[in-house]
């Protein structure tokens, strides 16, 4: 890897979700970007990291490389689509038979960046694994802007299906100077004394 190529990670919004096994397996079977050797997965009650590993063997064992956080969650699948099951329902029919379900733990990639990865060494590489994830995951909404080489990049990804994306530069509230858009508080007639 160039040391004059530049990446970053400035804006991350996850709601990713997959079973963890799938996650697991996922993982096992992942081609990492250049500069992670291999991604070690910890669980510590129903948190789940997912540490990268560096190439280069130069980079001190204490220096925190970038990882992955996700919460672990139990959530019940059924076999069946219980309302869908229930439409289909007639009257003649006997008592409704149970349908077949299973408590499946899944692996929550929520929240913004800092939430969801974290430490800077590799954080860009770390970024295109959580993107491979978030196309592996079948629930969910990854949203991010990137920046390499000087380009920004912006990345949607619905449900494992990359969707067209772009960035909008907006003014900031911050931008106006004066702050003459504000709401003045003292003299609200919403608030009462």
């Amino acid at each position: 890897m160039s040391t004059e190529e530049s990446r970053h990670v400035y804006r991350l919004h996850s709601t990713l979700e997959l079973p963890l096994e799938d996650l697991r397996d996922h993982i096992e079977e992942a081609k990492y970007p250049d500069g992670i050797e291999d991604v070690e997965i910890t669980r510590r009650n129903n948190t789940l990291i997912l540490k990268a590993v560096a190439e280069d063997q130069s980079v001190s064992k204490y220096t925190p490389t970038a990882q992955l956080k996700a919460s672990v969650t139990e959530n019940r699948v059924y076999e069946e689509d219980p309302d869908e099951r229930r439409q289909s329902f007639s009257w003649d029919e006997e008592e409704e038979e149970e349908i077949e379900s299973e408590l499946v733990e899944f692996a929550a990639f929520k929240g913004d960046r800092e939430t969801v990865l974290q430490n800077s060494l590799l954080q860009y590489e770390m970024f295109l694994v959580l993107c491979e994830i978030a196309e592996a995951a079948e629930k969910g909404t990854l949203t991010a802007i990137s920046e390499r080489n000087g380009e920004l990049e912006a990345t949607r990804i619905v449900e494992g299906e990359p969707r067209p994306a772009d960035i909008e530069v907006v003014e900031g509230p911050r931008d106006h100077g004066s702050g003459e858009t504000g709401v003045n508080w003292r003299d609200n007639k919403f608030i009462s004394d």
